[in-house]
C-alpha cells in the first residue's frame, strides 16, 4: 500500500513516480518523471490535479491512505494535458458528486474534448473557492504552456500549486527541494524550462510577476505538477525564472552543434570552437550523433552564439541537423540578441549551409557572416581562416 506524503497539516502529495520514463514529447527524461497531485482535507475535501492514467492504481492507493476517494468533494484541474488530467474520469466515477473546476473557457473546452461533459465549472483570474477554513484563488496563466493553464493559490497554507511553471522532469524519493541535491534540482528545472516553457517566455514572465504580486511573505511553498516541491529554495527558483529563464538575456557563451559524414564538417566545428575559446568565450561543442536535442536546448537557452554545421547531402543538410533545427525553431522565441553562424563542407554546391542560415534567420538571429563553407576537405589554411573569421566576429560583438 503506497502512502501519501504530508506537505502541510491536512495537505498531502498523492502523485505518482514514473521512474523509468526516458522521453516526453522528444525531451530526454534521464531522471524519470513525477506526476504530482495534491489532496487538501477541509470541509470540502479537495484534489488538485490527477496523474497519467497508467498510474491510476498508484494514485488511488496514495489517496486511500488518507481518505476514501469517494469522499472527494472538489477536483481542480489546473491543466488539461493528460499527464495531469488522465484520472479525472476515475475520480468522477468514484465520487459522482465531485465538483470539477478548470479555467474558462479553454479548460472547459479541453476537458470536454478529452472526457466528455462531466459538469465542469469554469473559473477565471481572481475567482475564489471557499472549501472551509481555506479560500483558494485561481490565476489563469495561458500558454504556460497550453491555452488552458492556470495556477491555484492556497493563502491559508501559503502554497502555490503552480502546475507546469517551476517544474522539473525529475523522479526522486525526495518530495522537497531540500531532500535532493539542490544543483540537480535547479539543473532539471532549467532543462524543463528550456524544452517545455521557453517558447512562451513572455507569458511565463507574466506568471512570475503574478506570483511576486502575492507579496513577500505569501509563499512557503511552490508545488508544481512535476518534480520536487520548492520550500527551502523558493526565492532561488523565482530568481532563476526572472534573471535567466524568462529574461530573454543571452550570455557571452557559444554553442557549436553539428553532424558530419567524413569528418570535414567536424574539422570546421573544432576550429570554430577553438576560436571562441581563444577569445575567452565559454563554448560547448555538441555532435548531434552523441547529444540529445533536449540537452542541446539546455545549452542553447542563454547562449549568444549559435553555430550549426552540416555537410551538403543530396542537395540538403543532413536529416539530423534538419530535425534539430526544426526542434529549435519550435522552442525558440524570436531573439535578435543571438548571433547565428552556418557552416559545413560540400562536394558540388554548398546548399546545406545556405539552408541552415535560412533556418537561423527565420527565428530572428543576427546573421553577420556568409555561410562558412569549404569544398571537400578543408586545408590547414582554410581552418585558420575559419578561426580568424570567428575571432573577428567575437571582437565585433562581444
Amino acid at each position: 500500500m503506497l502512502s501519501a506524503v504530508q506537505i502541510k497539516p491536512d495537505v498531502y502529495w498523492v502523485g505518482a513516480l514514473d521512474w523509468n520514463a526516458r522521453s516526453f514529447h522528444g525531451f530526454k527524461t534521464e531522471k524519470g518523471i513525477t506526476y504530482n497531485a495534491y489532496l487538501i482535507l477541509d470541509e470540502k475535501v479537495t484534489l488538485i490535479d490527477t496523474t497519467k492514467i497508467t498510474f491510476k492504481d498508484e494514485f488511488l492507493q496514495r489517496i486511500s491512505s488518507v481518505i476514501d476517494p469517494s469522499k472527494i468533494n472538489v477536483l481542480i484541474s489546473n491543466h488539461v494535458e493528460m499527464d495531469h488530467s488522465g484520472n479525472i474520469p476515475t475520480i468522477k466515477a468514484l465520487a459522482p458528486n465531485v465538483e470539477i473546476y478548470t479555467s474558462a473557457p479553454q479548460g472547459v473546452k479541453g476537458l470536454t474534448a478529452h472526457y466528455g461533459g462531466l459538469g465542469y465549472h469554469g473559473v477565471k483570474t481572481g475567482d475564489t473557492l471557499n472549501i472551509g477554513k481555506r479560500i483558494l484563488t485561481f490565476v489563469q496563466t495561458p500558454m504556460v504552456h497550453w491555452p488552458d493553464n492556470m495556477v491555484t493559490y492556497d493563502a491559508y497554507d501559503k502554497i502555490l500549486f503552480s502546475n507546469d511553471a517551476f517544474g522539473q522532469h525529475f523522479a526522486t524519493s525526495g518530495r522537497f527541494d531540500d531532500e535532493v541535491d539542490f544543483h540537480e534540482a535547479m539543473a532539471q528545472a532549467r532543462k524543463y524550462y528550456a524544452n517545455i516553457v521557453q517558447p512562451y517566455r513572455m507569458q511565463a514572465a507574466s506568471a512570475v510577476k503574478a506570483v511576486r504580486g502575492l507579496g513577500p511573505d505569501a509563499l512557503d511553498m511552490i508545488a508544481p505538477s512535476h518534480g520536487v516541491i520548492w520550500r527551502s529554495h523558493v526565492e532561488d527558483i523565482l530568481k532563476a525564472y526572472e534573471d535567466v529563464f524568462t529574461s530573454g538575456k543571452v550570455q557571452d557563451k557559444a554553442l557549436v552543434l553539428y553532424d558530419t559524414m567524413w569528418g570535414s564538417t567536424e574539422k570546421i566545428a573544432r576550429s570554430i570552437t577553438d576560436a571562441f575559446s581563444e577569445r575567452g568565450i565559454p563554448v560547448q561543442l555538441m555532435d548531434l550523433k552523441a547529444n540529445d536535442e533536449s540537452d542541446i536546448m539546455d545549452v542553447f537557452l542563454d547562449s549568444k552564439y549559435i553555430c550549426v554545421g552540416s555537410p551538403t547531402f543530396n542537395s540538403h543538410m543532413l536529416p539530423t541537423v534538419a530535425g534539430m533545427l526544426n526542434y529549435m525553431q519550435g522552442l525558440s522565441p524570436k531573439n535578435d540578441q543571438r548571433i547565428g553562424v552556418a557552416f559545413g563542407s560540400y562536394g558540388w554546391v554548398p546548399l546545406g549551409q545556405k539552408q541552415i542560415q535560412a533556418a537561423l534567420s527565420e527565428v530572428g538571429f543576427q546573421i553577420p557572416l556568409k555561410p562558412v563553407s569549404y569544398n571537400y576537405i578543408p586545408s590547414k589554411d582554410a581552418l585558420n581562416q575559419v578561426k580568424s573569421q570567428i575571432e573577428d566576429l567575437v571582437d565585433q560583438t562581444k
